[in-house]
C-alpha cells in the first residue's frame, strides 16, 4: 500500500499484529504452513480508512494450489484475480458507513511448502512447481461515516466454494480482537469496536 498506509496500521505491520509483511515489501516472501478451508483477513481502521488484508491457500479460492497449466485453471485463476479485487462484494459493509475502494491489489505467491517432503535430489524446478500457492489481497477503503461499521456480512463464502473458516483480526482505535468467520455463521458484528 506504500505511502497511503496510515500510522496506526503502519504500527501494527511493524509490530508483527498482521503476520504478514505487506505486498510492498521488497523480496521473497516465504508462505508459512496453511489449512485448507482456512483464510486469514486482517482488518485496521483508523478513522475513516479502513484498510484489509486477506491470505487464501490457493485451494479455497480456485480448487487447487499448483501453478495454474491448463486453460481452464489459468481461467479459474484469472477470475478469482476479478472476484477478490473488488472487496465491497466480498466483505460486505453497512451502507450506511458510505465506503468506497480507494485500492485494491491482488496476487497469486508461490512457496515451496509440499505436505510430503521431496527425495533427496529432487529437481528444483518440479518442486517449486509442487508448492502451495496462496492469494494474498490488499484493499485500502475510505469510509465517509464509519462510526456505522458494525457488521461485515461474508459473501466471500457465497464466492468461493472451497472457502470454509476466516480468521479475522481488527484494530481499531479502542483495541485488538480475533474471530473466526465462517461458511454457516458469515457475519461477523463490530457493535462497540468502533
Amino acid at each position: 500500500m506504500g505511502s497511503r498506509v496510515q500510522p496506526l496500521v503502519a504500527l501494527l505491520l511493524l509490530s508483527g499484529f498482521f503476520a504478514a509483511p505487506p505486498l510492498a515489501a521488497e523480496g521473497h516472501r516465504e508462505l508459512g504452513a496453511h489449512e485448507h478451508g482456512r483464510g486469514t483477513l486482517n482488518i485496521a481502521i483508523e478513522g475513516t480508512k479502513v484498510t484489509m488484508e486477506l491470505e487464501v491457500p490457493g485451494a479455497d479460492i480456485v480448487g487447487f494450489e499448483h501453478a495454474a497449466k491448463s486453460p481452464k485453471e489459468k481461467s479459474a485463476v484469472e477470475k478469482a484475480t476479478i472476484q477478490l479485487k473488488s472487496p465491497l462484494a466480498l466483505f460486505n459493509l453497512p451502507p450506511t458507513a458510505a465506503c468506497r475502494i480507494t485500492e485494491a491489489k491482488v496476487e497469486v505467491e508461490k512457496g515451496g511448502h509440499d505436505h510430503d517432503a521431496k527425495p533427496a535430489g529432487a529437481d528444483k524446478a518440479a518442486e517449486k512447481d509442487d508448492g502451495h500457492s496462496e492469494f494474498h489481497a490488499e484493499y485500502a477503503l475510505e469510509c465517509a461515516r464509519p462510526d456505522n461499521l458494525t457488521a461485515i456480512a461474508f459473501g466471500y463464502f457465497k464466492a468461493f466454494a472451497g472457502a470454509e473458516k476466516l480468521t479475522v483480526n481488527v484494530i481499531t482505535a479502542k483495541g485488538q480482537n480475533k474471530f473466526e468467520v465462517t461458511r454457516a455463521s458469515p457475519t461477523l458484528s463490530l457493535a462497540g469496536m468502533i
